[in-house]
């Protein structure tokens, strides 16, 4: 059953926007989802729906109902997790080469939400939706690296925050194809789906997003180079679709670079997301974890390709 709640709107609310002054009513709530449930005629003003942008009035009838979470039919599994911290609010783990990040179509065991469940039990954010419990951001199935997971509606909303205004400190390490002439540089370049092909994305100046990736060289090998990506925004395929369309893909990509490369010890895409930083939700400090390189990355490395 959905959980009813009624106000009675003060002198000093006057004038907020209706969906404003019911997050300010429910913190735990992102300004996003309440929208969603006044555009589902779930709030109620003198017994009237209304718009998200109606302006709330001194003597306002406000009542609304809140659906009933639904409870995921996601099993936990009992899948080892490398933790890079745990607190109250938030884990940072080390996700492997291969795990998908949330259940979707084809992949509904093995990921990490099914370990999550099992180790945090009722203990993760319901923010994103009954299959991605906990997930804020994400990173691709064969990327390996520090990703965020929250565990209440409070963290998760104070982390969004920070991922909207681009202030998360996002470093990755990755190997590319060819030899990167500049030291060091940004590609400014909008990325959307891809016009001829909806399983990919693309640089899109017509219908893009802003997408803005800094790389600096780490060192250079025979035809290929180490280097490093500090992300301004975050995109899907960011970091794959950048380094595609400057001709150098990134080592191991299959879509967006060249099928077949004989390197040994190669498994998959060479991307790694190496540092992530932000201010913590309840200590409004900022703190910065670093996961380490897989070894297989590593290896690559050493062998010089």
């Amino acid at each position: 059953m959905d959980a009813v709640h009624k106000f009675l709107v003060e002198a000093e609310d006057e004038g907020n926007r209706i969906d404003k002054y019911i997050s300010s009513q429910f913190p735990d709530f992102s300004r996003s989802y309440i929208q969603k449930i006044i555009k589902d005629e779930k709030v109620f003003v003198n017994d009237k729906t209304i718009k998200a942008s109606y302006k709330v009035t001194e003597g306002d009838n406000i009542y609304l109902e809140i659906p009933k979470l639904s409870i995921p039919d996601i099993i936990p599994e009992n899948i080892p997790l490398d933790i890079l911290h745990e607190d109250d609010d938030v884990i940072i783990v080390n996700k492997p080469k291969g795990m998908v990040v949330h259940p979707s179509a084809g992949h509904y065991t093995g990921t990490l939400v099914n370990a999550l469940l099992y180790h945090c039990k009722d203990n993760l954010s319901g923010i994103n939706g009954i299959m991605r419990p906990g997930i804020v951001h994400r990173i691709d199935m064969d990327t390996t690296g520090a990703l965020i997971v929250c565990k209440n509606n409070y963290s998760h909303n104070f982390i969004a925050e920070q991922l909207k205004v681009h202030s998360i400190t996002r470093k990755y390490e990755g190997i590319v194809h060819g030899n990167v002439k500049e030291d060091s540089g940004r590609i400014d370049a909008p990325i959307g789906r891809h016009p001829n092909n909806r399983l990919k994305m693309a640089v899109n100046y017509q219908n893009g997003k802003e997408a803005v990736t800094n790389y600096r060289v780490l060192k250079r090998f025979d035809g290929y180079t180490y280097m490093e990506f500090k992300l301004e925004t975050g995109r899907t395929h960011q970091i794959r679709v950048h380094l595609s369309s400057i001709h150098h893909p990134l080592l191991g990509d299959t879509v967006y670079g060249p099928a077949k490369v004989g390197i040994k010890h190669l498994q998959g895409q060479t991307l790694h997301a190496k540092t992530i930083g932000f201010i913590h939700p309840t200590t409004k400090e900022y703190v910065e974890f670093t996961a380490p390189m897989p070894e297989y990355f590593t290896k690559l490395l050493e062998s010089k390709l």
